[in-house]
């Protein structure tokens, strides 16, 4: 097949398949969590898990692929290699199994067994890395392999990859705009890639310059907030402004998952755990206010999170 070929036969494939199901995710109000904040302020989510991918990480996932197909960089013969910490790569075996792109992954061996199993199962390659080292490890790893083998891989490098930003740009932030009718006041996002809190929030400033962007980070460099980094003590990705953001705040791991239960019980929002630091930290900043409208993204559901005792197993 001609790099032309493929080209032709891949965007077919993007614009009629689950690909084209990507965003549009709902954005659901919070009713029962925020009890005792003043009516004047409102605080809502959108529901990434409603992506085919079933996470928020479908939207870089795709743009990079898009974006590598149309530049001639992910080319027939080479595989798609990434670190994930999970989600990001379960999109990219989602939509590497649609389009008949093979994908290697490199992440920590600690990850979920769910996550392991469902990458698995949609024909991954999976490197299991060091767990002490966490997501930098993997990143490690993946850069080390690529470097190696540069003829065999395309290294989406997600972290460096400015079409994970863009992503939400083009995507995310317009749908905030018009599921609010532009009456947002404050965006909250956690800090992982950066990509969701740096492309959104560039676009909601262009279109709203008075709003406030919110970043949020574990508050420790050892955590349990998967997909999440202290930025502090992490590489830091090459696509994060620090200086962006209007407020960073610190989320504990112990307050995310007791906010997890919460929203399972109180709204009926089965949720996971970085879904659960978001709200965190969207309380925190509606606990300021005396009147807005708070947004914020749940990443994805709380099934791939199933096998964690220590978030689901309570007295």
């Amino acid at each position: 097949m001609t790099l032309t070929q493929f080209r032709k036969t891949q965007f077919k494939s993007l614009e009629v398949g689950l690909e084209s199901h990507v965003g549009n995710t709902p954005l659901l109000p919070l009713r029962r969590v925020t009890v005792g904040l003043p009516r004047s302020i409102q605080i809502f989510a959108k529901a990434e898990w409603f992506n085919p991918g079933g996470s928020v990480k479908d939207r870089p996932a795709l743009n990079i692929i898009r974006t590598a197909i149309l530049d001639g960089e992910l080319v027939p013969g080479k595989r798609l290699l990434d670190s994930t910490s999970g989600n990001m790569g379960i999109s990219y075996a989602t939509f590497g199994a649609a389009l008949g792109i093979p994908v290697t992954l490199c992440l920590p061996a600690n990850a979920s067994p769910e996550r392991i199993t469902i990458l698995r199962a949609l024909g991954a390659e999976v490197i299991l890395t060091d767990p002490s080292e966490g997501s930098d490890g993997a990143i490690l790893v993946a850069r080390k392999i690529a470097a190696e083998k540069p003829d065999l891989y395309w290294y989406a490098n997600q972290y460096n990859n400015n079409a994970n930003w863009q992503a939400h740009y083009l995507t995310t932030g317009p749908e905030i705009i018009a599921q609010t009718n532009g009456q947002v006041t404050h965006f909250v996002a956690g800090l992982g890639t950066s990509g969701t809190m740096m492309g959104v929030g560039r676009y909601l400033r262009e279109q709203l310059p008075n709003i406030k962007i919110i970043a949020f980070q574990p508050d420790a460099s050892f955590h349990g907030l998967e997909g999440l980094k202290h930025m502090p003590s992490a590489l830091k990705p090459g696509i994060y402004d620090p200086t962006f953001a209007d407020e960073t705040l610190e989320v504990q791991t112990e307050a995310a998952h007791e906010m997890v239960r919460r929203l399972a019980r109180e709204e009926g929002l089965f949720v996971g755990i970085s879904s659960g630091a978001a709200m965190v930290a969207a309380l925190q900043v509606a606990s300021k206010l005396t009147d807005g409208m708070v947004v914020t993204l749940f990443p994805d559901a709380g099934y791939k999170y199933l096998s964690d005792k220590t978030l689901w197993e309570v007295e």
